[in-house]
C-alpha cells in the first residue's frame, strides 16, 4: 500500500471534520490549518488551556475553536473534538497534531482508503516504510509501546501512538476517553478494537523538527508513554 499521489479537493470532504488538540502552538497552528483547509473544509481545534493566544491564531486561520478553560490533557481534548464533530453530522473524523508533524496528503489518502475499502478506522503508521527516522532509541521505545498496546488491546498494529487517524462516525460514537495523558493513545486503540469494526494501517511520514521534538516528540516523551502504559 502506497500513499496517494494527489490530494482530494475540499468539496469532496464536507462530511469530514479534522480534530486538532491544541496547547500553546501559536507559532505553528496557523500554518497547519492553512494547509488543511484546501482539502478539509471543516477543522476544529480544541484549545486545551493555552495561554499563548493559540485560539486567536486558529480562528484567524479559519478553524472553529472549542476552548477548555484549563489544561485537561490530550485525551480530553480529543473526546471534546469527537463530540463536537459528531454533533455536526460528521461521517468521518481525522485526528491531526497541531505541531506540523503530520502531512495533509497522508490524511487525504487515509480518508480515501476508508471510503474505498469501507474501513471504519485507518491508523497512520510511521513504521510501514522507511521515510520516518525517529532515531534508534526512540524507535526502540515506541516499538516497545506497540508491543504492550497490542498485547493489552488484542490488535495488530505497527504504530500504536501515532496521532494521525481516520475514524468513521459509527466508531467514533463508541469512544469514551478517560485517560488524559499519553496513555490515551492505547485507550483509543482498545476502545476502537472493541467495536469489532474493520480497520487498517496506512504508511505515513512523521516530520520531526526541533520544534516538534521540544513540544513532545522527544525520547523522554516516548519513555513517558511507556510509564503511563504501566501505571494506568
Amino acid at each position: 500500500m502506497t500513499p496517494a499521489p494527489a490530494l482530494s479537493g475540499a468539496t469532496s470532504n464536507t462530511d469530514t471534520w479534522v480534530v486538532i488538540p491544541l496547547f500553546n502552538e501559536a507559532t505553528v497552528i496557523g500554518g497547519v490549518i492553512s494547509e488543511l483547509l484546501p482539502v478539509f473544509p471543516n477543522v476544529v481545534c480544541i484549545d486545551d488551556g493555552s495561554h499563548d493566544g493559540s485560539s486567536a491564531v486558529a480562528i484567524e486561520a479559519g478553524a472553529s475553536v472549542v476552548t477548555h478553560p484549563i489544561n485537561l490533557g490530550q485525551g480530553a481534548a480529543l473526546q471534546t473534538g469527537f463530540n463536537y464533530a459528531l454533533e455536526r453530522g460528521a461521517q468521518y473524523i481525522v485526528t491531526f497534531d497541531a505541531d506540523g508533524q503530520h502531512r495533509v496528503i497522508d490524511a487525504s489518502a487515509m480518508l480515501q482508503l476508508a471510503r474505498d475499502e469501507n474501513f471504519a478506522i485507518v491508523f497512520g503508521s510511521r513504521f510501514l516504510d522507511d521515510r520516518t527516522n525517529p532515531g534508534l532509541l526512540k524507535k526502540i521505545v515506541l516499538k516497545t509501546a506497540v508491543w504492550v498496546t497490542n498485547l493489552t488491546t488484542r490488535t495488530r498494529l505497527t504504530d500504536a501512538h501515532n496521532g494521525l487517524r481516520v475514524i468513521r462516525a459509527d466508531a467514533a460514537a463508541r469512544v469514551r476517553l478517560r485517560q488524559d495523558r499519553m496513555a490515551h493513545g492505547t485507550e483509543i486503540v482498545a476502545q476502537l478494537s472493541r467495536t469489532g469494526l474493520p480497520y487498517a494501517e496506512f504508511p505515513v511520514e512523521v516530520i520531526y523538527t526541533d520544534y516538534s521534538k521540544a513540544k513532545g516528540q522527544s525520547l523522554l516523551n516516548s519513555v513517558n508513554i511507556l510509564v503511563d502504559l504501566i501505571i494506568r
